[in-house]
């Protein structure tokens, strides 16, 4: 029989078995949705902190309004003393505290240096990280107008003090995501992993559920036992599916939310294409190296998780073991992540990015090298629940 005979078979297993369509359509553009919308506004916003002013002093006030200022920290409240202000932290209803200590202004303009405290609560990666730039950034913008006004009392020039408060001036130029738009930074690789998690776990089941149907024999008959032929007939439903809902994934976040895309659409597209097919090929890699089906999609599901943390998305690469480095370059989320970056965010020549697009291609000979291993597991392995 075709290959065709093998695709319009797998169609119809699609249409009459709904977990298909729910986790290749439904959950993808959920979490596209859920994402999307959830970070919008680009940086989270309004972060509640308390305020501890011991000081109250028309010095202390400006700094807290210097500190509210700021887009990303609100202050919701000022409480009399640390303590009361840790119990707030610890019901959860603050993220931070800042505590200006008494005599502050006094100290300050007298030269004897007071400690500005500040505390957040690490637990919360994302808004501790934000809240303590904020906070760092008030004390240091009192330590120069204390610095200043130390200077002139002293009869220096505003020149001469701030070479001395801050000799080297910091010129920053962002590249690629000048706005700081945490989602630009977030979905362009945490919406294709969450595709590419998917495809591992649908290419193990829909094999498995051969094994566990009994239907396997049948299936590579239609393919006339070739588990080429099987195997291209079987995923083609897939791969039309999944690059559907990728290229999906690209409209909503290059061309509805308008992400940078400076190298335009077809490398991106291509990207995706390559990342679709080789996570197809992974996961038939996983399945004929565990034929047991619960276990072939364990692998799948903890491959999947794990190139979240092997893209670089959350720890850069280059300071990870040299041992994780090399491991790294077996997900094929790290090649889309790397061509996104060159091509989607600075725009650079396709030369600088072939070799993951080559690597994203080379993915495809891993079944190859399970080939008679999985045939052998379809046609003799018996399914015990």
């Amino acid at each position: 029989m075709k290959c065709s005979d093998i695709a319009r078979r797998e169609f119809r297993r699609l249409a009459t078995h709904p977990i298909y369509l729910f986790s290749m359509i439904g959950v993808p553009l959920f979490c596209a949705v859920f994402f999307l919308t959830m970070l919008n506004e680009g940086l989270p916003a309004n972060l509640p902190i308390a305020l501890v002013d011991l000081d109250n002093s028309p010095v202390s006030r400006t700094l807290a309004r210097q500190l509210d200022a700021f887009e990303k920290t609100q202050i919701v409240m000022q409480t009399a003393s640390f303590d009361e202000a840790r119990l707030e932290m610890q019901k959860k209803n603050i993220y931070g505290i800042y505590l200006i200590p008494r005599n502050f202004s006094v100290d300050a303009s007298a030269g004897k240096q007071p400690v500005l405290s500040f505390y957040i609560n690490a637990a919360y990666l994302v808004p501790s990280a934000f809240l303590y730039q904020d906070m760092k950034m008030v004390s240091v913008l009192a330590n120069v107008s204390t610095g200043l006004q130390r200077g002139a009392a002293l009869g220096d020039t505003p020149e001469g003090t701030m070479a001395k408060l801050r000799p080297v001036e910091i010129d920053v130029h962002s590249l690629g995501n000048p706005w700081f738009n945490y989602s630009v930074y977030l979905c362009n690789t945490l919406l294709p992993g969450i595709l590419q998690l998917m495809i591992f776990l649908i290419t193990v089941y829909s094999i498995a559920m051969e094994v566990k149907d009994g239907t396997a024999r049948a299936w590579l008959r239609m393919g006339d036992d070739s588990l080429t032929k099987s195997l291209l007939g079987k995923l083609f439903p897939h791969t039309l599916i999944f690059t559907i809902v990728g290229f999906a994934y690209c409209a909503l976040m290059f061309g509805f939310n308008s992400f940078p895309l400076h190298s335009g659409w077809l490398p991106m597209l291509t990207a995706m294409f390559l990342l679709v097919i080789a996570s197809q090929a992974g996961g038939v890699f996983m399945m004929g190296l565990l034929p047991i089906p619960r276990l072939g999609l364990g692998i799948a599901a903890l491959f999947g998780v794990l190139s979240f943390s092997f893209a670089g998305l959350s720890f850069p690469v280059s300071n990870m073991h040299p041992s994780l480095q090399a491991c790294s370059y077996l997900f094929p989320l790290r090649h889309y992540f790397l061509i996104s970056v060159d091509q989607a965010l600075y725009g650079r020549d396709w030369f600088y990015s072939w070799p993951h697009y080559t690597a994203l291609l080379s993915f495809l000979a891993l079944p190859l090298l399970i080939g008679k291993h999985l045939k052998k597991a379809l046609l003799y392995f018996k399914y015990i629940p």
